[in-house]
């Protein structure tokens, strides 16, 4: 008969051997993903290029589970996309998911070129003036440059957007996780562990933060003429995107930093991480 000791110990060596096992699955995996070839004896891919290949599968998979997703409820009509009224948090009529309509709708990249763009704001008046447009009018609101040619009133109007949201585009429950991921010291270990909560994100957060995060890039490739780069949009958009599950100002202020290098990290990776 086995001692309770020595079965432990077997037990933690069959555990460690699987372990290994899995690991060595999962190196096969990636590097098939990558098109690649890990040696005989086994290899260990570098870290970015472990996570692109990671990006690369979850995709696949998160596409995969939305097709599933759209299956399993069986949708007999199609989605019905409004331009989102501040009256409301619904974007789809039919499904009642207020964030696909922004995906639908699109993130426009116009004024790029406009110094201090997202940073400077427009007159207070004149963005409430577009939000009312949109309670108003809905899809009919004109927002053309005639109307507004200052840009910085329109996204000024995007920014009280994403503030007014009910649930934050990074959601409550996941803030946590990625204020822990801020906190890793090293930069590789920090960027999966940001993959990593990303994919805990519902599907509609996940895509249109996406979008933006595309958008969010294109003004930093005007860094030029805008003076925008990622680091200084983390700071505009770090308290827009992410806010605390408690309302407490100390904890607001304390991880404010972490909130500006999570954003930045999207944008300067949002071709790796999602």
């Amino acid at each position: 008969m086995f001692s309770q000791e020595l079965w432990l110990e077997n037990e933690k060596k069959c555990a460690v051997v699987r372990k290994s096992k899995q690991g060595r699955k999962r190196q096969e995996l990636l590097a098939v993903a990558l098109g690649v070839k890990v040696g005989v004896k086994g290899g260990f891919l570098w870290a970015p290029l472990k996570l692109f290949a990671c990006s690369q599968i979850s995709s696949l998979v998160r596409r995969a589970a939305l097709t599933h997703n759209d299956n399993h409820f069986n949708y007999e009509k199609t989605h019905n996309f409004k331009v989102h009224t501040f009256r409301g948090p619904h974007w789809c009529e039919y499904c009642a998911n207020f964030m696909w309509g922004l995906i639908a709708q699109g993130v426009r990249c116009s004024g790029l070129k406009s110094e201090g763009l997202y940073r400077v704001s427009g007159f207070t008046e004149h963005i409430e003036d577009v939000k009312m447009a949109f309670d108003r009018d809905g899809e009919k609101a004109d927002i053309s440059a005639s109307i507004y040619p200052d840009i910085n009133i329109i996204t000024g109007a995007l920014k009280l957007y994403f503030r007014d949201l009910p649930i934050p585009l990074i959601t409550y429950d996941t803030y946590s996780k990625f204020i822990e991921a801020a906190k890793i010291s090293n930069a590789d270990e920090r960027l999966e562990a940001v993959h990593e909560v990303l994919l805990l994100l519902p599907p509609a957060h996940y895509e249109t933060l996406r979008y933006l995060m595309i958008h969010l890039k294109k003004v930093t490739m005007n860094e030029k003429d805008n003076l925008m780069n990622a680091e200084n949009l983390g700071i505009v958009f770090g308290p827009t995107l992410m806010r605390p599950p408690e309302d407490s100002t100390l904890t607001t202020l304390h991880d404010m930093r972490y909130q500006k290098l999570i954003v930045q990290i999207l944008i300067e990776n949002e071709d790796v991480l999602f």
